[in-house]
């Protein structure tokens, strides 16, 4: 029943997570609000954020769950992808602390940590397709084990994190957006404005189109009624949201069709999003899938994913060395 450290830095959340025999003990966020000032994450402000905030996080999800440092049989980090900065801090801490308790080290790729959020409270069956949506990536995977798959579509550029966020920042939003864009979409009509979806072939994705149309749409109806804004951010942001939403899932439903997979999974920061999970879970009845989401607590950065993703390494002694480096650019 080994006992994981697990933490995460990859961008501007320091998390810390305690991990028994598969089990979340602790699962401590601190969120980084610097950089709203700034409307996106400031590198250097969150690898100085993340040194304030690492040891109290650490040493606050070791209380939360009642272990010491002798009850830890090893610790996971995050090695990338990320920001290179706020990977440093994660992977520095790991090592040091690591190499003062004399515990083997496990390195754990983000994305892949975001996919096994479904597995910290259930086991889905194999094979199944899992979107990951971030404001850094989307990616479509092929699910064939806890550690086995396979990226078979991804953006080929913005991410559908970003759409939401550049968005919202055309329509005068605070950073970051898309909670917003979430929330004003509840009270609007989804159907009121209708922007272009990008045709790209296979399983991948594009997302810099339409937020070229949704920019251009706005400054000719803005030029005409410098009103239009405050007149209709309801109705624009449920039609934004739907756009983004209509294009993640047919992208998923096709690839889910081809691989002749009976279950669909949803992970990364954009699966909190309420419309995303409402159309998901429509599409998983529609034809007959077994569906997939993970609590609210493991969409976006934390360390319990990463936890979890240690604890499957742990079982097959899949340790690294002491002398591994962080990797901002870290494929699946």
């Amino acid at each position: 029943m080994p006992t994981i450290l697990a933490i995460e830095s990859s961008c501007d959340d320091t998390s810390a997570a305690v991990c028994k025999d598969g089990k979340i003990l602790a699962n401590i966020i601190s969120s980084q609000q610097v950089h709203e000032a700034w409307g996106g994450v400031v590198p250097e402000l969150a690898s100085r954020a993340h040194m304030k905030n690492i040891i109290v996080t650490v040493d606050t999800a070791m209380k939360k769950a009642s272990i010491s440092n002798q009850d830890l049989d090893a610790i996971a980090f995050t090695r990338g992808p990320g920001l290179i900065g706020s990977l440093l801090v994660g992977v520095s801490f790991a090592k040091g602390l690591g190499m003062a308790l004399d515990l083997p080290l496990i390195e754990v790729n983000h994305m892949q940590a975001h996919v096994m959020a479904n597995f910290i409270d259930e086991t889905p069956s194999f094979p199944h397709i899992c979107l990951t949506v971030s404001g850094g990536h989307t990616q479509l995977l092929l699910v064939r084990g806890p550690l086995d798959m396979t990226l078979i579509g991804e953006s080929l550029d913005d991410a559908a994190g970003e759409a939401f966020d550049k968005s919202a920042k055309i329509l005068g939003l605070p950073y970051p957006g898309g909670p917003l864009v979430d929330k004003l979409a509840q009270l609007g009509n989804p159907e009121k404005f209708k922007f272009a979806k990008p045709q790209i072939e296979g399983f991948d994705f594009s997302f810099s189109g339409l937020k070229t149309s949704i920019l251009y749409f706005i400054q000719k109806q803005v030029k005409e009624n410098p009103n239009f804004i405050a007149e209709n951010l309801n109705d624009l942001c449920a039609s934004i949201q739907k756009t983004i939403v209509d294009i993640l899932l047919k992208k998923l439903e096709a690839a889910a069709i081809a691989n002749e997979v009976r279950e669909i999974a949803l992970a990364g920061g954009v699966s909190a999003n309420s419309e995303l999970r409402r159309k998901f879970s429509e599409l998983g009845i529609k034809n007959g899938w077994k569906t997939h989401i993970p609590k609210f607590e493991y969409c976006t950065d934390n360390a319990a994913m990463i936890a979890i993703v240690g604890h499957y390494k742990y079982e097959i002694k899949e340790f690294c060395s002491y002398e591994i480096e962080a990797i901002p650019r870290y494929p699946i």
